[in-house]
């Protein structure tokens, strides 16, 4: 998946934004104002990053040498993927909806996409 790939699927989720509130290089996906997904623009081999469930963030580590813990983040529940190192579009896109869908659940009622 390239970056123009992964910045239209992660802003066909519903009420999704794109912003650069760190630096005119890293790339943020937000629903409601939360993250779900962030990567450089610059160096988008380095790996996108997206909240993921702990258990399953540590399941995917040991499974696939190119998901890393979260770079920069709290890596219990971020997780940093490569995603230009083989992995598939289709489980680049679960990672994405997962990270989306975490997102989501914990927000309140009223700030919750139609």
């Amino acid at each position: 998946m390239n970056i123009e790939d992964f910045r239209d699927y992660c802003l066909a989720k519903p009420g999704a934004t794109e912003e650069m509130p760190f630096d005119e290089d890293t790339l943020v996906f937000k629903v409601s104002g939360k993250m779900f997904a962030l990567c450089s623009l610059s160096d988008y081999a380095k790996g996108i990053t997206m909240k993921c469930d702990p258990e399953k963030a540590i399941i995917l580590r040991e499974q696939y040498e190119q998901v890393l813990p979260g770079y920069h983040m709290n890596k219990k529940h971020w997780n940093t993927v490569l995603p230009e190192a083989g992995l598939t579009s289709d489980l680049l896109q679960s990672l994405i909806d997962t990270s989306y869908n975490l997102v989501v659940s914990k927000l309140p009622r009223g700030k919750k996409p139609s």
